[in-house]
């Protein structure tokens, strides 16, 4: 009798798949893409995959048996699998790597596991005795293992029981709580529709003579209404010195009424709106994109910023729903699909799911299992780049949003992928077409572009021809010289914020460092409190007073005198974004100030909540680090800041320039968007850099030139591939002597290709050394050999005793 086997993925950095053996009647119900639950190791329980099912047994080792299957049809479509082969062997990485990435972690039980009981659970009618005895048991200790539950059950196969617990929402699995966020409604007050001439005004004032505090509250009304902006019932009754029972007469008599405006956007309307009529310059570009798919795959659309691309994505999107198929969309930052889903439901309703990191585990199990089963709600997807793995079945387009973000590069844990290029792969493999948009394209893409092998339409006019932002250069040196400088405010600049204010328009001010200053300096004898773990000076945070390590989250109090002389001369040099809040809220006191960096949209709904009130026009002045460049949209915003653009220029990385462009460029497109042209101003110590010459002409094709000549001249991407490899040790010298042989081994192989062994800036960050090495690949090597060879090269390091705890990571294209 012929045996059967399965070979399975585990969640494991291992190359391999491991085969196991199954019974003619287990055979007969498995399917490609079922989870199955094994034990491997000696004790260890894991949740493997089904990659293939076949009769010939391994040679190397006996066949374990499965424990039980876990799934009644298959979870990860054939599609996927080939586009997870695709990543593992582009990125050089484990294929457990990618299954480890790709499945919401409640897919994945293992044995260590921990669950917890859902407080919120009440209908224990609903399990069946095993599942009771184990919610009962969670009643008594506030965690169980796995390996725990088993011993309760006394017996081996509990997998399919916890998971029907999980389902059923009596438990949960450990992972990061993200806070819960009721929609907070807030009432605002408006006048009545029937008031609204002079004369009817008269009378009304004369009717409530007789009511001096309805009177009160009616003037205080007209003079909170002059600035424009929506009045709070809470703040109206503050300012007229009313109370509650007084507005509610008045709305009673129908003078005023009341509203809300409800902040939360989780639960998207049922209902769909007609899509917006595109200008001629958008409707020519939608068409000239369309004639580019009927010979290409992908298409780039250049499009300036503000110019109307997501209306040009919403009509392509239609075409493809239409046609019955699937729709990703992808977006580098998940501050910005808090405006986007705004934008897509009004015209696609309840046919968007949304996918990322920010999602509870039951969320994200549900939109998987939504789009598994091609539900009506998961037609678009709307996520970060971990939503290139959802389990597609018909994909029809997919859009890449500012396709040059750095966002869309994983660089920890392996996969190291970047979903731009793993999304152009996955549309091949579902034979559907894929649309890369941005106002500031990254070289690589243009270059493509440039040498046909992507389409590409050009879209050039702002919606409603609005003018693109002024743009000026304050020089800080010469301010400073001139004595011409508040705190790290040129005159101009406040000069310029002022004006703005007073037109009551709305200001973003950028600075690319969170916290207060990042030195903590002593006057004395110059030392600088550092992080015990990691090779960086601690940033001070002066909302909770205390020195932070941005790269390990060390922090402690600070210090009120110097460790190493004991003087109290502490001072902090350099500038971040809390530094800057502090300094406007003394200089511009009357107005509302917020700032949106890591720190402040720590929850779920931190960004809603910042986006929201600003939208609303509850903030003036917004300080924020680069999330604010991602292709937000703010109708009233008409002046941009940007506070030290030297910063960004001076970054010891080969695309420093063409990155430092692309954060100005989107910066600056904040600015004015609706009706009248906006204000960028650009404060550096150095106005004559060619960057900041070509960001305040936008001039995309010249800077693009000339990067490209410097890539040409120094062997960089998009003409040479990289390889990075980067090694990590507590132990320097046996993490020396492992670099060394390491580049031996690579300068045999590739010469002068190879780059190194160096290290990076910070060059220890958790107590472990870093250093890295870089392959160069030449445009004829072939790059697949190269990879063979870079693989027996590291197969042969890791074999050698000494070296075998070094870390060794590969980043493929590392860019």
């Amino acid at each position: 009798m012929s045996k059967h086997f399965i070979d399975l993925i585990l969640p494991i950095p291992l190359q391999k798949t491991f085969t196991y053996s199954v019974t003619e009647e287990e055979v007969s119900f498995l399917q490609k893409g079922m989870r199955v639950a094994v034990s491997f190791g000696k004790t260890k329980m894991y949740t493997g995959l089904v990659f293939n099912i076949h009769t010939t047994a391994p040679t190397l080792y006996e066949a374990k048996e499965i424990n039980q299957i876990l799934d009644a049809t298959p979870i990860v479509n054939e599609q996927q699998l080939k586009h997870w082969q695709w990543i593992a062997n582009y990125y050089m990485c484990a294929l457990g790597d990618v299954y480890r990435a790709s499945l919401p972690s409640a897919f994945l039980l293992e044995s260590e596991t921990i669950i917890y009981k859902n407080e919120a659970f009440t209908d224990d009618v609903s399990l069946d005795d095993n599942e009771f005895l184990i919610f009962e048991a969670l009643q008594h200790q506030s965690q169980l293992t796995i390996h725990q539950v088993a011993a309760i059950l006394g017996k081996k196969k509990v997998m399919p029981i916890v998971n029907e617990l999980i389902k059923k929402s009596a438990i949960y699995i450990k992972e990061e709580i993200y806070e819960t966020y009721k929609p907070k409604l807030i009432k605002y007050v408006r006048l009545h529709k029937d008031y609204n001439s002079d004369d009817s005004l008269n009378a009304l004032l004369e009717e409530l003579s007789r009511a001096k505090k309805q009177r009160e509250a009616v003037l205080t009304f007209f003079q909170l209404a002059s600035s424009k902006k929506p009045i709070k019932a809470k703040d109206l009754e503050k300012a007229a010195n009313v109370s509650p029972s007084i507005l509610k007469s008045l709305v009673d008599k129908n003078i005023f009424e009341f509203y809300h405006i409800q902040t939360d956007r989780i639960n998207f309307k049922g209902d769909t709106n007609d899509l917006k009529t595109l200008n001629e310059f958008q409707e020519t570009a939608l068409s000239e994109i369309k004639e580019t798919f009927t010979k290409k795959d992908v298409t780039l659309l250049h499009g300036i910023t503000s110019s109307g691309k997501t209306e040009v994505y919403t009509k392509l999107i239609q075409e493809v729903l239409d046609a019955g198929k699937q729709v990703l969309f992808l977006l580098p930052e998940i501050a910005l699909t808090t405006q986007i889903i705004t934008r897509l439901e009004f015209y696609f309703g309840n046919q968007i799911s949304v996918f990322h990191s920010k999602y509870s585990m039951n969320e994200r199990v549900e939109v998987w299992n939504n789009v598994l089963e091609n539900k009506t709600k998961a037609q678009i997807i709307l996520g970060a780049r971990s939503s290139v793995f959802l389990p597609f079945s018909n994909l029809g387009l997919i859009v890449v949003d500012e396709e040059h973000e750095t966002s869309y590069k994983q660089f920890e844990p392996s996969p190291r992928y970047n979903a731009r290029d793993a999304a152009i792969v996955l549309a091949k493999i579902h034979q559907a077409k894929i649309l890369l948009g941005s106002a500031t394209p990254s070289l690589e893409s243009y270059f493509n572009a440039q040498q046909k092998k992507y389409g590409f339409v050009e879209l050039n006019r702002r919606f409603g021809n609005v003018q693109l932002p002024k743009i000026e250069l304050i020089d800080v040196k010469e301010k400073h010289r001139k004595k011409e400088m508040n705190g790290h405010f040129s005159d101009r600049m406040l000069k310029l914020i002022q004006e703005a204010l007073d037109e009551k328009e709305q200001v973003i001010l950028f600075q690319n460092r969170r916290g207060y200053s990042p030195v903590v300096e002593c006057k004395t004898c110059g030392v600088s409190p550092e992080c015990p773990n990691c090779d960086v000076t601690l940033t001070f945070h002066k909302y909770k007073h205390e020195l932070r390590c941005h790269y390990c989250n060390y922090q402690r109090a600070m210090p009120n005198s110097c460790a190493a002389c004991g003087s109290n001369t502490l001072d902090t040099k350099g500038f971040g974004t809390e530094q800057i809040e502090l300094e406007l809220k003394e200089l511009f006191p009357d107005f509302k100030i917020s700032r949106m960096d890591l720190d402040t949209t720590r929850g779920k709904f931190g960004y809603q909540k910042i986006i929201g009130a600003f939208e609303v026009k509850e903030i003036d002045i917004l300080v924020g680090t680069q999330m604010l460049s991602k292709g937000l949209d703010f109708e009233n915003v008409s002046l941009v800041g940007i506070l030290n653009a030297d910063t960004m220029l001076n970054f010891p990385d080969f695309r420093a320039h063409e990155r430092a462009y692309q954060m100005m460029v989107q910066v600056s497109g904040r600015a004015g968007r609706s009706k009248k042209q906006g204000n960028v101003a650009i404060q550096t110590y150095n106005p004559y850099h060619k960057i900041l010459q070509q960001v305040s002409t936008t001039n995309y094709i010249e800077m693009y030139k000339e990067q490209l000549q410097d890539r040409w001249q120094y062997k960089y991407p998009p003409y040479y591939r990289l390889i990075k490899i980067t090694l990590k040790h507590r132990d320097y010298n046996k993490l020396d002597t492992g670099v060394n042989w390491l580049f031996k081994a690579l300068y045999n192989a590739f010469g002068e290709n190879v780059l190194g062994p160096t290290a990076p800036a910070v060059a220890r960050i958790r107590n472990q050394y870093i250093k890295n090495i870089v392959i160069k690949i030449p445009p004829k090597q072939s790059l697949a050999n190269t990879k063979n060879t870079v693989s027996k090269i590291r197969n042969t390091f890791e074999a050698v005793k000494d070296f075998r705890p070094i870390r060794f990571i590969l980043d493929v294209d590392a860019y």
